[in-house]
């Protein structure tokens, strides 16, 4: 026999709430266990908020007049309450937030599908439970990346969509809106390594902070690297994560190849991932050799959604897409090959892009070569850089193995796709 919808909707809605109230006297026990005054919503209390709530809509679910009035008639008993607790200097909301949360288990059973709030049911869990974690987070976080972060989205969700989507500049074959797209695409991308290495996972060893950097700058995460090395004693773990934030940068281009160019994207798969698993054995065998001991790293580069460095990132962007547009319109398949090599001793990131987004007189193969040149130049750079900010003795083994994966790289480039 099928239970009838309300009766299922209410079933739902008192576990909800007795399970919610359970969460709640589950939060003052770990959180206030000293506490011996009186407490505002206990496991009865909590159930009976949410039935109530689901009662009030059913009576009414059209103009909400006797839902409403029983919201305002808890909210008016509460404030008795929270006059008190401001007597003895509490002045946190927290559980009248849970309990408005609960009260609105009713409505979201009847109107929406189980996940709707189950899911709220969720995060009511996943907050009460992570007030330690988030009171870290937030004494650690800097205001004015936070600020960066609500400027970004600004300029992402509501500029973006407003940008022409047709090719409207002279001598740049790529519309506003796709430029944009490339920048917002990479800058979050890189935000989400660079928030990782500076919030999520600060001290916790170098050759962690080596994997993440290489989410957001594995030149610049190979720099800081370098210079640490020069200061301490030679160890493998510093030759360990130099090689495996090169190797997580041949995973980002991947990502990045998927997300504007599918063509390209699978023919740069194969040697990518070849390229980035030889890396990551290399830096295996040197980390299980090298001191696993924490160690703090400071933060390589600039935050990534710093307007700044966004939109200096679109300006470089646009010169590589007019550099490359000439170059292979007057110097061919040969002047892009060399174009690629010293694409790759600056940011690869503008260059690569342009080739994934743009429209050239070359054809599938000849860009594949330039990708793959100009990732294995950028590696020559990086050893280079290895050996220049460290020193011949520690950093030497990091040098060597960035030296033949670039030119390994170039020579895969070279040689042309598989598919």
């Amino acid at each position: 026999m099928n239970l009838p919808a309300d009766v299922i909707h209410f079933i739902v809605t008192t576990v909800l709430g007795f399970l919610s109230g359970l969460e709640v006297k589950s939060y003052r026990q770990q959180f206030h266990p000293e506490s011996t005054t009186y407490f505002f919503g206990t496991v009865r209390t909590t159930t009976f908020l949410a039935l109530l709530g689901f009662v009030l809509y059913v009576i009414d679910s059209q103009h909400l007049v006797v839902y409403t009035a029983g919201l305002l008639s808890f909210t008016a008993i509460f404030a008795l309450f929270y006059a008190q607790r401001l007597r003895e200097n509490k002045t946190s909301v927290l559980l009248y937030m849970v309990s408005l949360a609960v009260y609105t288990y009713g409505p979201l059973t009847i109107l929406y599908p189980l996940w709707m709030p189950a899911l709220l049911f969720v995060l009511i869990v996943f907050l009460l439970n992570a007030r330690t974690t988030i009171s870290d987070l937030s004494s650690r976080i800097n205001a004015r990346e936070l600020e960066s972060l609500g400027k970004m989205v600004l300029l992402s969700v509501v500029i973006l969509p407003l940008l022409p989507d047709s090719n409207v500049i002279p001598y740049i074959p790529l519309s506003p809106f796709k430029i944009w797209l490339a920048v917002v695409v990479i800058s979050a991308i890189s935000y989400g390594g660079y928030i990782s290495q500076k919030y999520l996972v600060p001290g916790k060893g170098i050759f962690l902070t080596g994997l993440i950097g290489g989410t957001y700058s594995s030149t610049a995460t190979t720099v800081v690297l370098a210079k640490r090395a020069r200061e301490e004693k030679a160890d493998a773990m510093m030759t360990a994560s130099i090689i495996a934030a090169t190797s997580v940068m041949y995973l980002r281009l991947i990502v990045v190849a998927f997300v504007f160019n599918h063509e390209i994207a699978r023919s740069v798969l194969i040697p990518f991932l070849l390229f980035a698993g030889i890396g990551f054995v290399v830096a295996l065998l040197y980390y299980r050799s090298g001191n696993r001991t924490a160690a703090s790293l400071p933060v390589s580069g600039d935050n990534p959604l710093e307007l700044g460095t966004a939109f200096l990132f679109a300006a470089l962007f646009i010169v590589m897409i007019m550099l490359t547009h000439a170059v292979t319109r007057h110097y061919g398949v040969g002047g892009l090959k060399i174009f690629s090599f010293l694409a790759g001793f600056t940011d690869i990131d503008p260059f690569i892009l342009s080739l994934l987004t743009g429209k050239y007189t070359v054809g599938h193969q000849e860009l594949f070569a330039a990708i793959l040149i100009s990732a294995g130049s950028n590696n020559i750079l990086k050893a280079a850089y290895a050996l220049w900010f460290g020193s011949w003795q520690k950093t030497r083994q990091a040098f060597l193995w960035l030296t033949l994966l670039g030119a390994a790289t170039i020579a895969a480039g070279l040689a042309g796709p598989l598919l």
